[in-house]
């Protein structure tokens, strides 16, 4: 029988367990459309400020925080300016927001604590924030003057980084909802005729130094684009994937090992970063910048396939080059042979860099894009014969003077086994 205070001497658990059931109904629900989240802890640790924004906060994760503060005020600058551009109200544009507010909210993997109209205020500044940074980019005469970020110039380099944090994200389809081009005329008398997705491009290829990427442009628009993230990992992705295989060692030979087997080197022809082959002793890798920026980038893009995607492309081209470079020397015969430009200029910086990179990626044995390049590379320089004869040419027939040493040398015994033989000859006489 069951007391007045809802404790069931024969089921002394009942309790408890109404408490969790009623924990249960309160669970919000698991949304498909949850694509920006928290960077794991276990890549964070690595390096906690290639997550963190420095000079602005984009969405709800970061915002408030005293440190980025100061942008804040530009940020409504820059909505003031986009009002009149466009000649549309501010309650029109709170009103698109909030009618998307739900949808907005489950793009999140976590509960947002602000209120309704300080989530919706957040998102609607930071949403024309960024419309603004990029068409000021595009197109210069819609900036003003004293502009806060595009009349320093260094304050461009310090902003664009933040808008490629996976915390610092806004959901794109807000970007297009805002963004009015037909609103926006030019001195011209015509209106802005590109699209997020094209301000996009022009804004992150030629702030990042992409080349050759110019037809991802066409195949993204066709993508449904997540955010800024998922926009350049749609970028760096080639466009016919093949299916990765099963590699017979984790093991693999590092550019100085390979190079002591024989094996040369050459730039790939693709601006492809995944077109890593080897075939008949060349292995071709597309040439790879490495700047102040490199790791911040390829690490939130990283944390955003680990947190979204099945597919590991990015964490696979993380592993094979952490293989391939392991000390300067691996660095400086990339350099030499043109495939890794060193914007930091320290070798031994740019091995470590990679490395740690390889810190948070994960293994599939069984699944690994480079599978072929790897088992190739191992069975290549497992080869005794390749060894000695690179051996030969590296160490004797590197330099002209090199081998006329050696063909004097080889003279020189010929020589003498001739006068031994004649002298054996004369002996037996």
């Amino acid at each position: 029988m069951e007391s007045g205070n809802g404790f069931d001497p024969e089921n002394p658990y009942i309790s408890l367990a109404n408490s969790i059931k009623i924990q249960f109904k309160s669970l919000p629900p698991i949304s498909s459309a949850c694509t920006i989240c928290r960077v794991p802890d276990r890549l964070r640790l690595a390096n906690e400020k290639a997550y963190t924004p420095q000079v602005v906060s984009i969405g709800p994760f970061h915002h408030g925080k005293d440190s980025l503060k100061t942008m804040e005020e530009h940020k409504m600058r820059y909505l003031e300016d986009y009002l009149q551009r466009t000649d549309e109200s501010l309650e029109n544009y709170i009103k698109i927001v909030k009618e998307s507010e739900p949808r907005l909210r489950s793009c999140y993997a976590e509960t947002i604590g602000f209120s309704s109209d300080e989530f919706v205020k957040i998102i609607l500044v930071d949403s024309v924030f960024i419309i603004q940074v990029l068409l000021r980019f595009s197109i210069r005469e819609l900036r003003v003057e004293r502009d806060p970020i595009f009349n320093r110039r260094w304050m461009l380099h310090d902003v664009w980084p933040d808008l490629c944090l996976l915390e610092n994200q806004l959901p794109f389809f807000i970007l297009e909802k805002i963004y009015e081009p037909n609103k926006i005329k030019l001195s011209s008398g015509q209106t802005v005729d590109l699209s997020i997705i094209e301000l996009s491009h022009k804004f992150f290829t030629k702030l990042m130094q992409l080349e050759g990427i110019e037809e991802k442009l066409e195949e993204i628009k066709r993508y449904n684009v997540a955010h800024v993230a998922d926009f350049l990992r749609n970028l760096y992705i080639p466009s016919n994937l093949r299916d990765g295989g099963e590699f017979q060692s984790i093991n693999a030979p590092s550019v100085t090992e390979l190079h002591r087997a024989g094996v040369k080197f050459r730039v790939a022809s693709s601006k492809n970063l995944f077109d890593i082959s080897f075939n008949n002793g060349i292995l071709e890798i597309p040439k790879l910048r490495i700047d102040d920026y490199s790791e911040l980038i390829i690490r939130n893009l990283l944390a955003f396939e680990q947190c979204h995607y099945d597919d590991n492309y990015m964490n696979d081209y993380v592993a094979i080059m952490d293989r391939l470079v392991n000390i300067p020397k691996d660095v400086d015969l990339l350099v030499e042979h043109e495939i890794l430009e060193n914007w930091l200029g320290d070798s031994g910086e740019v091995a470590t860099l990679i490395n740690k990179l390889a810190e948070g990626a994960t293994w599939s044995k069984d699944d690994f894009y480079f599978a072929d390049t790897f088992n190739n590379l191992n069975v290549y320089c497992r080869t005794r014969w390749h060894k000695w004869k690179a051996n030969l040419k590296q160490n004797y027939f590197n330099t002209p003077w090199a081998i006329v040493s050696v063909i004097a040398a080889i003279f020189l015994i010929i020589l003498a086994i001739i006068q031994t033989v004649c002298s054996i000859l004369q002996v037996e006489k």
